[in-house]
């Protein structure tokens, strides 16, 4: 029985670091909110470091997954979808960062209203793709994922509609051409990082729609 449980344990190496990913995407997200709202509140610049380790945390997070499945012959879900749900997972602090990146030199005020929306459709994006991530452990609720899925989708739908309305309204404002090139890159980046969620999800009902 000491191999039965050496296998068990891998396997549930592989849902750690998935569930571990999907948290730590979820945490970039959250800090990307919380920063948003500093700025454009007009208060004190945000610590850096908070995005510095949670980019890397997540590749760490990245690298094991890739060690653990090049050590592994039994994994409990296929390879290729461990490997597209980690590097899709990946994704999404990586975005985050680059939009403080450009956030962080950007020299005009954030405006609030503009972002305050995205920020929230952001963050129900990454609490659904957290919830989709740890249901993969206990097997495959097809319920489960698809009133997940939905949440998700209905925060991407949304988020589309958001950028329109904030680029339409960039477009008519009393903004410079500097102002203008810069902020409509923004919202487009920002609702980028919901897409990212949604890639990962998506992932995840492949996945559910393989073993129910």
């Amino acid at each position: 029985m000491q191999w039965l449980k050496k296998i068990l344990g891998k396997e549930d190496k592989f849902f750690d670091l998935l569930e571990a990913g999907a948290e730590e995407a979820k945490t970039s997200v959250n800090l990307l909110a919380a920063y948003l709202e500093t700025l454009s509140s007009g208060g004190p610049p945000a610590n850096l470091d908070d995005f510095v380790q949670s980019r890397r945390k997540e590749k760490r997070i990245r690298y094991e997954m890739q060690e653990a499945l090049s050590r592994t012959f039994v994994t409990p879900l296929e390879r290729e979808d461990i490997e597209a749900l980690s590097f899709a997972l990946y994704r999404i602090p990586k975005t985050v960062e680059k939009i403080v990146e450009r956030l962080s030199i950007y020299p005009g005020r954030v405006p609030h209203s503009a972002f305050a929306r995205q920020a929230d459709l952001m963050k129900q994006a990454a609490e659904a793709v957290s919830f989709m991530v740890q249901q993969l452990r206990g097997g495959t609720n097809i319920e489960k994922i698809r009133a997940a899925n939905d949440r998700l989708q209905y925060a991407e739908g949304e988020a589309d509609k958001v950028m329109l309305t904030l680029l339409k309204d960039l477009y008519s404002g009393p903004y410079d051409a500097r102002e203008l090139i810069i902020l409509s890159d923004l919202y487009e980046m920002v609702e980028q990082a919901v897409d990212r969620c949604r890639n990962a999800g998506n992932v995840v009902v492949q996945i559910v729609l393989k073993h129910s």
